[in-house]
């Protein structure tokens, strides 16, 4: 039996629903010796911004019981850098390339960087990050606030034709408002989800183990309450969602399918094992085939709930 793997994600359509989440596979050139880069559904790149940023002081990662923290703070080259560096190696790849873009201070850097990228044929698609918990401290995000959301989801999707993807954040007391207002405000997709807020300390020296203070917990520890969030939302928007959060085998990708998923992306996972993404477009069709199901849309929000 054969198996589609394809998905539609607004304008793109992938090959198969199994992508990389923004920050953890560089701009891919660094897994190009671990993976065939082909293969993959696409590719979303680490976030950049308009002006090159350092990111934050070291230490920036520490491991937790089954997760990292981070408080990388967004480290990139910068736009034009990126435009020129980087680009020319992702667009000879030959899979669709997600451009992440965030603010540092004002919301009008998304349209500045919509309308700088929307010319480009090699990006397909943008993946609004306004959910990072690690730029600022004490700073709201504009995903906290669902009017803030709409606001700036709206002014973006004026300026660019691109597929446009805005990517939610867990640290909200709902977010299938801050969804909605997303949808209603033209994205074409939601990701979730992007990190926790969380912190861990030194006993020893009774200092927080990341330089911040705080970070971005991800890994397996917060799949719970991706698949919870993506369940809630997929009931109530009626666009596409790229799941993710703690996804380590098949199994946990099937989750997110059934918890109504169209699409997923492999984040921390990618640093355990690089190679984790193809083994999960594998075992998707494996899945599938075992349950007799010919397409990966038969399976989308199929939980019995």
């Amino acid at each position: 039996m054969k198996v589609n793997l394809s998905v539609a994600i607004g304008k793109l359509m992938l090959k198969n629903p199994v992508m990389v989440a923004s920050g953890t596979f560089g701009y891919a050139e660094e897994f190009s010796g671990f993976m065939d880069l082909r293969k993959l559904g696409a590719i979303v790149t680490k976030t950049i911004t308009i002006a090159p940023r350092l990111g934050n002081p070291a230490p920036r990662t520490c491991e937790t019981a089954s997760g990292m923290i981070n408080s990388i703070g967004l480290e990139n080259p910068g736009a034009d850098k990126f435009i020129k560096e980087k680009i020319p190696y992702l667009k000879k790849i030959g899979v669709p390339i997600i451009v992440s873009i965030a603010s540092e201070k004002d919301p009008e850097e998304f349209v500045f960087l919509a309308k700088k990228l929307n010319n480009i044929p090699a990006v397909a698609a943008l993946e609004l990050n306004i959910s990072c918990p690690n730029v600022h401290k004490n700073t709201q995000l504009v995903a906290q606030d669902a009017q803030v959301t709409y606001k700036v989801v709206k002014k973006v999707r004026a300026a660019t034709r691109k597929t446009l993807i805005t990517k939610l954040s867990p640290n909200v007391t709902d977010i299938v408002s801050i969804a909605k207002e997303a949808e209603d405000a033209g994205s074409d997709c939601l990701a979730m989800i992007n990190t926790l807020q969380g912190m861990s300390i030194d006993i020893n020296n009774f200092k927080p183990k990341i330089a911040m203070g705080s970070g971005g917990l991800s890994g397996p520890a917060i799949r719970p309450v991706a698949i919870k969030m993506v369940w809630d939302v997929y009931r109530k928007v009626k666009i596409p969602i790229i799941g993710m959060g703690g996804i380590i085998d098949t199994n946990s990708a099937i989750e997110f399918f059934l918890a109504g998923s169209t699409a997923v992306a492999v984040g921390t996972g990618n640093f355990i094992y690089p190679k984790l993404t193809i083994e999960i477009i594998r075992g998707i069709e494996a899945y599938l085939e075992n349950k007799g199901t010919r397409n990966i849309n038969g399976i989308k929000g199929k939980v019995l709930a």
